[in-house]
C-alpha cells in the first residue's frame, strides 16, 4: 500500500504532461483532468493546452478508447486532426 495515495484512487495507465514557460505575468497556472496535468504557461498557452486536452479526450471518447490505448502515432494523427494539421 502506498502511504501517499489513498485505495481508492487509480493512477491512469497513461497521462498527458503539458509544460509552457512563456508566463511573463507571474501567474502559475495548474489544470489537471482525468488523464492530464497542465502547468505554466501565458493565459493564452495555458488555454491552448486545456483546450488541446480536452479535444483529445473528446475524440477518444468517441472512438470508444482510452489515452492508454493509442500508440504514438495515432495520437499524432489525433492532434493533427485537432489543429488542422
Amino acid at each position: 500500500m502506498n502511504a501517499r495515495r489513498p485505495n481508492n484512487r487509480k493512477r491512469p495507465d497513461a497521462a498527458l504532461l503539458g509544460l509552457a514557460f512563456d508566463a511573463e505575468d507571474g501567474q502559475k497556472r495548474i489544470t489537471r483532468g482525468p488523464n492530464f496535468l497542465l502547468a505554466g504557461g501565458s493565459s493564452d498557452t495555458h488555454g491552448l493546452m486545456q483546450e488541446t486536452a480536452v479535444k483529445i479526450n473528446e475524440h477518444l471518447d468517441r472512438k470508444g478508447k482510452q489515452l492508454a490505448d493509442v500508440s504514438a502515432n495515432e495520437l499524432r494523427d489525433i492532434m493533427a486532426d485537432i489543429h488542422g494539421n
